[in-house]
């Protein structure tokens, strides 16, 4: 693709460097900046640095807050014994749409993928494993994708976790196999946290 400014260019790459994001959506985005007066650009860019500089992750959760606790753990009113472990915030923000859930959350930050070079090391799981040490959950509920990543992922924490007396639970297949959690509707969703199962019981039917 060629530009005729060196400046164009280098904000398109920047903007295709993200995510589902092509050479022609960056390229329609940047142009779509550009019709913008200078104090919405100064508002654009400054909202673009504040992220970095200053959203912190919470030192409980992984959850991304403004301070150093989210406002989810920070609340007393949730029960702090019931752990739902999820791959990224994006299914924290689903699961909260659903109201149907008043634990707290563990973030892995991903799933045990060995063909992205992703392994159980690579992923937040020791200072989970920390809280099951300490005693500090009666249950933990696998709300990862119906995946095989996340499948063998759910399979790995529960061996780790076995020999205790923990509850370890599974959401009811209502969410569809493959399909990433955040992209779940919401009354599926919320059904099928109420709904969940022994985690055992998954790979006994198998």
């Amino acid at each position: 693709m060629n530009l005729p400014s060196k400046y164009l260019n280098e904000a398109v790459e920047q903007f295709a460097s993200l995510p589902s994001i092509g050479k022609r959506s960056a390229l329609r985005l940047v142009l779509e900046l550009l019709k913008r007066s200078p104090e919405e650009i100064d508002r654009f860019s400054n909202a673009v640095s504040a992220i970095k500089e200053n959203i912190n992750y919470c030192d409980s959760c992984g959850n991304i807050s403004d301070e150093k606790k989210c406002t989810i753990c920070a609340n007393p009113a949730r029960d702090h014994r019931m752990v739902c472990i999820v791959e990224d915030i994006r299914d924290i923000m689903a699961i909260e749409a659903t109201g149907s859930y008043r634990g707290i959350y563990h973030v892995l930050g991903g799933v045990i993928s060995p063909m992205d070079g992703q392994g159980p090391e690579d992923l937040n799981i020791n200072s989970l494993l920390n809280k099951v040490k300490n005693k500090e959950i009666d249950e933990i509920i696998f709300a990862l994708s119906a995946t095989m990543e996340g499948d063998t992922t759910n399979f790995y924490i529960y061996k780790k976790i076995s020999p205790t007396e923990i509850t370890v639970t599974t959401l009811s297949r209502g969410v569809s196999i493959g399909t990433e959690l955040h992209y779940a509707d919401e009354l599926t969703l919320g059904r099928s946290i109420l709904q969940r199962l022994p985690f055992e019981s998954t790979f006994k039917q198998n």
